[in-house]
């Protein structure tokens, strides 16, 4: 944790430029001539290194790498973001509403730890993504709500790619099996989709059940913790918090805020289902739901 606070939002800002750049086929070399700076400038700039940034640095290679606008806008907010000592991202704030920063993070992490009070993205099946996003964005035509749907279904390669898929370690509150999404035929569908998920060796799901009570003496709310890969490369990358809110995330990298939730995930598995109690209740609510209809 440096003294210029969270690194994440500069962290995010070098992941999307380093992207756009590999997608333009140029080099760090070629993309410092075309702005008239350093590469070693632009190359902190990728790794999440850089002190200080300027705007006018983001603007160029925005122009330079063919960002659209919404990237644009999205990398800009990011660049003003970088100085807290923990990132609040509000959503439509300095960043367009309709930029996931959270994805970028998702796709370069290789664990993911949660506690989740609805069925997790990574693992939702169409229809119950598109009920719950339609309903988020209700004023959304229908071909933005299918594009939102179908990003959120590709992200889920992640989990299932043959060659070093995520590791996905879901507490999942009983409450998300009974809360009917949409109609009991998703929630058939849906369940019998997490238990059958949850047999591969690289996802765990364990249902924290109505009998456990408030294991913490208080309600977390939903959150992640983000680890990635290989702690001893450079540049090292701190694990992160992601703890969505209503109106925004919260995104964490500070070590004490890490152990704390660490320390509240570790609770709630000990408490929760085991895997093989947790798939069967899995299936035992899908029968339930399937009676509904």
């Amino acid at each position: 944790m440096t003294e210029t606070g969270s690194t994440v939002p500069r962290r995010q800002l070098g992941r999307y430029l380093r992207e756009l750049r590999q997608q333009s086929g140029m080099t760090i070399a070629e993309v410092s001539r075309r702005i008239d700076r350093g590469a070693t400038t632009v190359q902190r700039l990728e790794t999440g290194q850089a002190d200080r940034i300027r705007l006018g640095d983001i603007e160029s290679l925005c122009r330079v790498l063919g960002a659209d606008e919404t990237e644009t806008a999205a990398l800009k907010g990011l660049a003003q973001q970088g100085n807290a000592k923990s990132w609040w991202h509000e959503y439509g704030d300095l960043i367009p509403a309709n930029f996931d920063v959270y994805m970028g993070l998702e796709s370069a992490a290789s664990a993911l730890s949660s506690f989740q009070e609805l069925v997790p993205g990574l693992a939702q099946i169409p229809e119950y993504a598109r009920v719950l996003i339609r309903t988020v964005h209700p004023n959304e035509p229908d071909g933005e709500i299918s594009r939102r749907v179908e990003m959120r279904m590709r992200r889920q390669v992640l989990i299932t790619r043959r060659a070093q898929p995520v590791k996905l370690d879901v507490i999942l509150d009983e409450s998300a099996l009974c809360r009917v999404i949409g109609h009991p035929k998703i929630m058939v569908k849906q369940l019998r989709h997490l238990a059958d998920l949850s047999t591969h060796t690289n996802i765990t799901v364990r249902v924290l059940p109505f009998s456990a009570g408030i294991p913490l003496g208080e309600l977390t709310g939903p959150f992640t913790i983000l680890d990635f890969g290989d702690q001893a490369r450079e540049p090292f990358e701190p694990s992160v918090v992601y703890s969505e809110r209503f109106t925004g995330a919260m995104y964490f990298d500070d070590s004490d805020n890490i152990d704390h939730y660490r320390a509240a995930h570790d609770t709630l598995r000990r408490v929760a289902l085991d895997e093989a109690k947790s798939r069967d209740l899995l299936r035992q609510r899908a029968r339930e739901h399937q009676h509904e209809h």
